[in-house]
């Protein structure tokens, strides 16, 4: 039993069937809305033709259609063949055609060295309009102009095993966001205390009078602050969340093997939330000082959270895990003997006699990036995955793996911002051989070498965070300049000033 999970290759097989879905989110339109300001979206770039194979029609079909880059860099079929290049590694932005991003956002993305068959990030940057589903008092909402929302939208997705989990979530998430914020247009633009209750539609069922149903004034009767804030953040997680149930819903029909990691940013009325559930990071680099504005979830940093769902749901490790971490795997000839170990609830460590159900294989096993989860996978959030199992093994990895993000909020009224202010997100193949300081220092050097007002700057800081992560070809690999071997995986960063002209004035 314990040789099933020697292994810490994902193991991809068909599941039995969907866990019990929530509440099914509304009906997602084919495109988004967005106000007539908002830059238009060049078409998804065409597929890159495969070779003069003798591969079957059918696989060299799907091998084309595998393979697409993000709307915003309009590469030619030459360019995705370039962007699709392993030796090569060229590294891709939009082109400099004076139609920008939003913001003057900078990005940039380079393929792996061969971990993988195609790039699997994806990555998506929109201006979102939302209009309000109804008004506060129920009534019907009158059409008419300048009573939505607009929000700017950035998304980084890491894939694993496979591509199409990164792409369905780089065309939809946005778009369940706007879902979720469509019942929160009036109350944001009210400075009033949101209502405790949102009431029906007239006529609708739940609408009649229930004022009986009431019982007597409870001793509780203080009612909890909930801000405007909270608001957005909760849209923003019951988002995440219904991208994840359409994923199970539909992984078969569509192929939607895999997972991937989400890093987020929605500037919304004032304020910039990060949202990541994965191990991509996000920076904020202000006047040369570093504010961190996600954190990873990795085995190590989420252990207390699986170690406690092992322990109040011992079914889920199917007798083949024991939730208890020690310092290292136990050997059945120490039995008996005391060893250090730690629970969910402990930080420290302490000793344990040790027992026959302690030989079990641990629930975390490894450090740094080494480190996995049920001998499986490296990360402990993220999208999809609904079809991974334990290696050899019919244990689902779903139950730990968690698709519920965590939202910072930083308030860009708080803070005069200058153009040499920015928010850094990238892929953990960036941070995985950078530094914060070294991406701070990037940061400076960058964009003291261009005029405060050229928007192309920040372009230019994407690509040089891209090009310093995969370093240069050498005769052992890309290596950077210190001779440390460079990051071999995709890497995909966006640079979004937060002050300066083109900003969110």
């Amino acid at each position: 039993m314990l040789n099933r999970v020697r292994s810490a290759v994902a193991h991809l097989v068909s599941s039995g069937g969907a866990p019990p879905p929530r509440p099914k989110s509304p009906d997602l339109p084919n495109s988004t809305s967005a106000p007539p300001a908002g830059p238009p979206q060049a078409p998804r770039s065409p597929p890159a033709r495969a070779g003069s194979g003798s591969a079957a029609p059918a696989r060299t079909v799907e091998a084309r259609a595998s393979f697409c880059r993000p709307t915003f860099l309009q590469l030619s079929p030459g360019g995705l063949r370039r962007a699709d290049d392993h030796a090569g590694r060229a590294v891709q932005s939009p082109p400099d055609t004076g139609r920008r991003l939003p913001w003057s956002t900078g990005y940039a993305e380079v393929i792996n060295s061969g971990k993988s068959r195609h790039n699997e990030d994806q990555a998506c940057c929109e201006v979102v309009y939302v209009e309000g589903r109804r008004s506060v008092s129920g009534a019907p909402r009158e059409p008419s102009r300048g009573q939505g929302l607009c929000f700017y939208y950035w998304g980084l997705f890491d894939g694993h095993a496979g591509g199409r989990a990164a792409e369905m979530a780089s065309r939809l998430l946005h778009r369940h966001i706007r879902e979720q914020l469509k019942d929160l247009v009036e109350i944001l633009q009210d400075p009033s205390p949101p209502p405790l209750c949102l009431p029906s539609t007239p006529g609708a069922p739940g609408s009649s009078d229930s004022s009986h149903l009431v019982g007597p004034q409870s001793c509780w009767s203080s009612q909890k602050e909930v801000t405007h804030e909270s608001l957005v953040v909760g849209a923003i997680e019951n988002a995440f969340q219904f991208m994840d149930e359409q994923m199970a819903r539909e992984r078969r029909g569509h192929q939607v093997e895999g997972g991937c990691c989400a890093l987020v940013v929605v500037y919304l009325l004032g304020k910039v939330y990060v949202a990541n559930a994965g191990d991509s990071r996000a920076i904020i680099v202000r006047n040369g000082e570093i504010i961190p504005m996600s954190r990873e979830f990795t085995p190590e940093t989420e252990r207390q959270r699986l170690q406690m769902l092992g322990f109040l749901k011992p079914e889920l490790l199917g007798g083949e895990f024991t939730h208890l971490e020690f310092p290292r795997r136990v050997q059945p000839k120490e039995l008996g003997q005391r060893m250090l170990y730690r629970d969910q609830n402990m930080t420290g460590w302490a000793y344990k006699k040790i027992e026959l159900e302690d030989l079990r294989f641990p629930l975390v096993c490894g450090e740094g990036k080494k480190a996995r989860m049920m001998a499986t996978i490296g990360v402990t959030r993220g999208l999809g995955d609904h079809n991974l199992r334990v290696c050899s093994s019919t244990l689902p990895i779903k139950p730990f793996l968690s698709s519920f993000p965590e939202v910072r909020v930083y308030d860009l009224t708080q803070y005069e911002h200058c153009p040499d202010d920015v928010l850094v997100l990238g892929t953990d193949g960036l941070w995985d051989v950078t530094s914060d300081c070294e991406v701070a220092a990037t940061v400076d050097r960058v964009l003291s070498a261009y005029e405060p007002n050229d928007p192309s700057r920040y372009t230019a800081l994407a690509q040089a965070l891209v090009l310093g992560a995969r370093g240069t070809p050498r005769d052992r690999g890309w290596r950077l300049p210190n001779n440390k071997l460079g990051s071999g995986d995709d890497i995909s960063v966006f640079v979004i000033p937060l002050g300066g002209p083109g900003s969110y004035s």
